[in-house]
């Protein structure tokens, strides 16, 4: 089931980064991202196991992704420097938890790590999520044992809800994970979180 409210921004710009919609000319950079980080990745990213794939694999998924935005069924962003020369990492707007609800999810390159670049994207995503999308939440689901990522949501205020038992899908084979659920509400969003950002719908018509 698809996003039932007013569609995800294809572009938003920060201080230091650009997020947006994958295209397929972004194969070739969304495979190196990945293929330089697995070891790093495969500690919580049941995905990452299935990697590496071959570049005509990876220009499905990235088509995939895209036709997926479009529809406004799921809304995967890519996470570039400035230039858009580099994807830092991968995020997202997902409407899987239920009415009114966006779940934010992101992964973030070996190379790119404590450098805020996840923290600045997050911010960016809960301002569309609640400015543009019109969500009455917004959600971070993470693995317990991920302390690392825990600081994301602590940082922007987000409220640590719950730790659930055996709720995360993991790869074949192995035991689901446990998550811990982090969430904003709409009536506790600060736009402060993000200041100075920038998005545009399809047609670049500048939206925040």
């Amino acid at each position: 089931m698809g996003w039932e409210g007013p569609p995800a921004p294809y572009r938003i710009e920060t201080e230091r980064l650009v997020i947006r919609c994958y295209e397929p000319r972004d194969t070739p950079l969304v495979k190196e991202a990945i293929e330089s980080s697995l070891e790093h990745l495969r500690a919580w990213m049941p995905w990452a196991h299935d990697e590496p794939q071959t570049l005509e694999e990876k220009l499905e998924l990235v088509k995939y992704f895209r036709s997926n935005f479009d529809i406004g069924e799921n809304f995967t962003y890519g996470i570039f420097d400035s230039g858009e020369s580099e994807v830092l990492g991968g995020t997202g707007l997902h409407p899987r938890i239920g009415p009114g609800g966006l779940e934010i999810g992101y992964w973030i390159r070996a190379s790119a790590t404590r450098q805020g670049f996840t923290t600045e994207s997050t911010a960016a995503l809960t301002r569309a999520g609640f400015e543009i999308c019109g969500a009455d939440r917004i959600e971070i689901r993470i693995e317990p044992g991920n302390t690392a990522s825990f600081g994301v949501p602590h940082k922007l205020g987000f409220a640590e809800e719950a730790t659930l038992r055996r709720r995360l899908p993991s790869r074949e084979g192995s035991e689901l994970r446990d998550v811990t659920i982090f969430t904003m509400f709409r009536e506790d969003f600060d736009p402060a979180i993000a200041p100075g950002i920038r998005a545009f719908d399809a047609r670049g018509e500048q939206l925040i």
